[in-house]
């Protein structure tokens, strides 16, 4: 096809593959009750919830390395539907903790191709000045996915159990593979150089290095609440599974909003890590906060989940367009699986060390010690090595 799409309809396209992506590795985390209550711990529950989490890790360089060589439009159409395979036979081979456990790690295994070929759809569609913006709508996908995953899993999984609650992320996977095929071009690249190793943005700076690890240090508090305040709205507040997942929903829309305005405020302001930075203070002190609430047990407790639920999600957009943009179109892939491999190294280990201290501390100590690890973060962010330009 010769005509040059529009690249609002590559922007839609990208973020629905991503938010597929992201009911299907974010989504199990919302079948913890109903494990809990059909006979595991929480701590092993938490298990069969970072199982997709740890898949994702596992494959994000691979992925990216594959987006550097084919294209988008291959990576994203292969992931999704994979993905929709494996969420299915989990669907059908519930019964077993084992099978699930497994299946869900090769589904999120299978869904880590949407993240760079999504981000990279974006970046190349789009033109520097607009494509903070553009990248926090598609950021928004992760937080809209987990949304409806949190209004849809845990009511189906109460009324009717694991197996049809992950026919619903399944269903979403295999319609976003058919629309990607349909419609989703490659964006154009410049010529390839001959020596793509000698181009290597890692080569010479720590710019990328420590974007990697102030992601690493911002998605702690990021699935914790995301694992844990369904939990905590159900036990510690004595919500219903429809009501709970309701606010999660609604703290997950806000969530999503927070992503688009931080990326126009990085366009307006010229600079990627300076909103990045004010994103680290501002979630490390409200999360503090929430545990200071929760352990109070004071009602405004539930206010402020909403809102650091928001707060955490934030920074994402603006780390991966700063890495997008300093790595190039020939390296793009590889960072971007690398900075999404830290995140869910992280993150795969936050269900269950959380899940672990709950019990022994509480949730208002638990949830207000991850606040450290953005205030920790916020002086490592880099100073910008990019021009934003026109």
């Amino acid at each position: 096809m010769s005509a040059r799409p529009h690249p609002w309809l590559m922007l839609a396209l990208s973020t629905l593959g991503q938010s597929a992506s992201s009911a299907a590795v974010n989504g199990p985390a919302f079948l913890i009750p109903a494990l809990h209550d059909g006979g595991l711990s929480l701590g092993e529950a938490g298990w069969i919830a970072a199982a997709p989490i740890a898949g994702s890790m596992l494959t994000l360089v691979l992925w990216g390395a594959v987006v550097d060589a084919i294209g988008e439009r291959f990576v994203l159409v292969s992931s999704l539907s994979l993905t929709a395979a494996s969420l299915g036979a989990a669907a059908a081979l519930h019964d077993s903790t084992v099978l699930l456990g497994l299946l869900l790690l090769v589904a999120g295994a299978a869904a880590a191709g949407t993240s760079s070929a999504s981000g990279r759809v974006v970046v190349g569609w789009f033109p520097p000045r607009r494509r903070g913006t553009a990248m926090g709508v598609r950021q928004m996908a992760q937080p809209v996915g987990v949304g409806l995953a949190a209004v849809a899993v845990p009511v189906v999984a109460a009324q009717s159990g694991v197996g049809a609650a992950l026919v619903l992320p399944t269903a979403f996977a295999a319609a976003t593979a058919l629309a990607c095929a349909l419609w989703v071009l490659d964006p154009p690249r410049p010529q390839r150089p001959t020596d793509v190793a000698a181009s290597n943005p890692y080569r010479g700076s720590s710019y990328l290095n420590r974007i990697h690890a102030v992601s690493m240090l911002l998605v702690i508090p990021q699935f914790t609440v995301w694992s844990f305040m369904l939990v905590w709205l159900q036990v510690g507040r004595e919500w219903s599974p429809g009501a709970a997942g309701g606010l999660v929903a609604v703290a997950q829309v806000l969530g999503a909003v927070g992503r688009i305005a931080a990326g126009n405020l990085s366009d307006r302001v010229g600079s990627r890590t300076r909103p990045l930075r004010w994103v680290a203070v501002a979630a490390g002190l409200t999360m503090v906060s929430v545990g200071v609430t929760i352990r109070a047990d004071w009602a405004v407790a539930v206010p402020l989940i909403v809102l650091a639920s928001m707060i955490t999600v934030a920074d994402n957009g603006l780390a991966f367009t700063a890495v997008a943009e300093r790595a190039g179109p020939f390296w793009s892939g590889r960072a971007l699986g690398l900075q999404n491999t830290g995140q869910y190294l992280t993150a795969a280990a936050v269900p269950p060390v959380i899940g672990l201290l709950i019990p022994l501390w509480g949730y208002g100590l638990a949830f207000g010690l991850t606040g450290l690890f953005p205030l920790l973060a916020a002086p490592l962010v880099p100073r910008d090595e990019t021009e934003i330009g026109t």
